[in-house]
Parts: structure tokens; sequence; C-alpha cells
């Protein structure tokens, strides 16, 4: 008798539970007077095909971390998206067609051997793309499932060559208000600002996506490398990523300099631990009309519970 043990990532179709309606983030936004949505433009091709990686894509498929399903259509990963430098609306697609994503030059600096800066094209030509299929649960309680090509981000740090007193490591996005109209607005803390603690960082799952859907990763979901971290909720994967710098401090990360009491730093993923406006219990896949029961560390505990074993007390699902 064939017995299947299901993982903990795996979702039975039939797992659907009703929730009520939920405030987001945009109503944090709004109610701060944050910003106002982008005008919309004419509608874009999201796929470059002038890009110069193009031809590395599709990478070959590393399953050790599961093959949750099913998979998110593309068309909706590509047209719903968060990416608060280009509006609070989530149809910034087009207004992020602006981005040019060559060249592009990564600074790498802070608790380093030797700082130094970097193209992208010739970060790529170092290191091995893989894809790997990944969950991904917004803090807003919608989730994908979804194709990410990159590479580790245990091989971009050791790449950097930190120093034995770094004890995280922090990235930020691209600040250029002449083409992304939100930074305009002084009342965010710009430019995007993340972090992890070296051991999250050198973790396994921890990972640098360039790619997406087997083409390179479109401009509205972090164009040309953003940080995926699936056992996080989505706020933690920085986009469009210019520095990384290794620090002894812990950064002051954009979501929790904007609203400490409802993101914080360590933002893990547990269905038992509401949000301060609503629950976590349950998710809304892009695309469906049912909602699934939310899993502790998205369904990666395996891989990310040990991290934390010696910080329980910290606010670690928030």
């Amino acid at each position: 008798m064939l017995i299947k043990r299901k993982r903990g990532w795996e979702l039975g179709e039939n797992q659907a539970t009703p929730e009520g309606c939920y405030l987001n983030r945009r109503e944090l936004v709004r109610a701060m007077g944050l910003g106002a949505v982008a005008a919309a433009l004419p509608a874009m091709a999201w796929a470059d095909t002038k890009d110069p990686s193009a031809a590395l894509y599709p990478a070959k498929r590393n399953d050790k971390y599961g093959i949750p399903a099913p998979m998110t259509e593309e068309r909706r990963v590509n047209t719903y998206n968060n990416y608060y430098e280009f509006g609070t609306d989530k149809s910034i697609y087009r207004e992020a067609q602006k981005l040019e994503v060559r060249p592009w030059t990564i600074k790498v600096g802070g608790l380093v051997e030797k700082p130094f800066e970097i193209g992208i094209d010739d970060l790529l030509a170092k290191l091995q793309l893989e894809e790997r299929v990944y969950r991904h649960r917004c803090v807003e309680t919608w989730s994908m499932v979804v194709p990410w090509s990159g590479f580790p981000l245990r091989s971009l740090v050791e790449l950097c060559k930190p120093t034995a007193s770094a004890k995280y490591v922090v990235l930020k996005t691209l600040l250029k208000p002449a083409v992304m109209p939100e930074q305009r607005d002084p009342l965010y803390p710009w430019p995007y600002t993340e972090g992890l603690a070296m051991d999250e960082a050198m973790n396994d799952l921890a990972f640098i996506a360039t790619g997406l859907y087997g083409k390179p990763i479109a401009k509205q979901n972090g164009a040309p490398l953003r940080l995926v971290t699936p056992w996080k909720y989505g706020f933690k994967s920085v986009k469009s990523i210019v520095s990384i710098d290794f620090s002894d401090k812990r950064p002051a990360t954009f979501w929790e300099a904007l609203q400490s009491s409802e993101y914080g730093f360590w933002a893990n993923v547990n269905p038992q631990v509401p949000h301060p406006r609503w629950s976590q219990a349950t998710e809304k896949p892009l695309g469906s009309d049912d909602r699934v029961p939310t899993l502790l560390y998205n369904g990666y505990g395996e891989f990310v519970s040990g991290l934390y074993s010696d910080r329980k007390a910290e606010k670690l699902f928030m």
C-alpha cells in the first residue's frame, strides 16, 4: 500500500476556510496621507526582450524545498504588485516600465574585507542560476506560488566576504524619484531598506531572485534582483537592490520605521498571531475565490524554525 506523506507546504484544493473582510496596509498609507496612486500609462509588455541576461533562462529546477501547487498564473503575478516606489495601488505594472535596469550596479560595503561595486551582468556570470518554486505570503493575506530563478543568498554573501563582526545583511532599493514617483513624498523613510540576521541570510532557503517564470524578472516584480525569503511576510522581499551592506547593528527597516507596532524586523509567518487589524489565520491565493489555511513559517518550518530557538523573547511573528 502506497502511503503519501504530505509536506508542510502542500495544500489540498478543498482546504478552504471563509474569513471576513479585512483592512490592508493601503488604509494605513491613506490614513497617514502618504502619497497618491500612480497615473496609468498605455499598456506595455512586461517581459524585457532586450535584457542581455535573457539567454540564461530558464534555469535548472531545484526541487529540494518542495514543489507547492497549484502554480499561480503568470499574468496575475505580473499585474498584481506591491511596489510602493511606483504607487500605493496594485496596478503599478505600467508605471514600473519606466525603470531602466541596464546599466545596473550593486554596491557592497560595511563590514567586508574590501568594499566593491559590481554590474548585474558580471554578478550573474559569477553565480550559478537555478529555479525554485516557492510559496509567497503577503501580510495583507493574499498569496501565490511562483517559480523564481536566481541564486542562494548565501552565495552572494560569500562573494561579498563579510568580516567576522558582521551580524546583519542590509539591502536597499534604488533611490530615483524622477522614475519612482512615490519617492518624492518625504514622509516615507526612503530608500526602501530591509535586513536579515546573518544566520537567516546564510540559510539555504534565502534566495536572490533575478528571474521569474523562466525569463528575466519583470520590472514590477523587482528587476533586476530582489530578495525572496518564503518563510517571511512579503514586505521583507526588498526589490531592485542596489546596495548590500554588512553591519553589527540591526537596521531600521522600511515598514518597521513607518509603523513598528504592526510590522516588525523578523516578520515570520504565523497563522496564530494576528496583525493588529486583521487575522492571519487564512489567505487567498491569487486567482482563487476561496481562502485556505495559512501555515506556520508559510510551510517551511523544517528548514528555518531552528533559527529562532534562541530568539523566543523577540517578536518573531509581526
